[in-house]
């Protein structure tokens, strides 16, 4: 994961690094978000658009309550785009979310073999983009920039909600002002 580059416009450049520096979520105390995400887990076994969408919407429901914000709509869809660029070389869209509708969309196929996302990848990317929500709903940014504090609360949340222990994010710099996480340093714990 890389960080978005720092914006060029005043306004845009003081949200981003609001959001950089903003590295920790409150989380609930209680299990709410960890029940409703095993309900998703169990939803993908199905293999049914429409099972995983209810648990989907029935963890944004929850999470969107615990934040006192709307819920943001949510549509599950099927194989992932597959955005084939020149050189060779092609990405996958995971999710996005559109903050003048508030509504996420959300793959749980992937794109070339079509097969059922696996439960971790699918649920990082719910609440990776329910924290797109909560930077434009709840912390009023115009933009919601992939800062390093961004992906610090949507890790956060994730690992609250799968209830695994979460792993502090490791840094490496780039050109231009941008970030990468330092995957095997990230892994190994420091």
């Amino acid at each position: 994961m890389v960080t978005d580059p720092v914006p060029g416009s005043r306004a845009l450049r003081e949200q981003y690094f609001r959001s950089d520096a903003m590295d920790t979520l409150v989380l609930p105390e209680d299990d709410r978000l960890r029940e409703a995400a095993r309900a998703i887990e169990v939803a993908m076994q199905t293999g049914l658009v429409a099972s995983v969408r209810a648990a989907c919407e029935r963890f944004l429901n929850q999470a969107a309550a615990f934040y006192r914000v709307p819920a943001p709509r949510v549509r599950v869809l099927a194989a992932r785009p597959l955005r084939v660029r020149e050189g060779g070389w092609a990405t996958e869209l995971f999710g996005d979310y559109d903050p003048r509708t508030a509504t996420m969309r959300v793959w749980m196929r992937t794109a070339i073999r079509q097969q059922v996302t696996s439960y971790g990848t699918f649920l990082s990317t719910l609440c990776h983009e329910f924290c797109h929500h909560l930077d434009c709903v709840l912390l009023g940014f115009r933009d919601t920039p992939h800062t390093r504090g961004f992906y610090e609360r949507a890790a956060a949340l994730y690992h609250h909600a799968r209830g695994t222990p979460r792993k502090r994010l490791f840094w490496l710099p780039m050109p231009g002002g941008r970030w990468r996480i330092d995957w095997p340093r990230t892994n190994r714990g420091g």
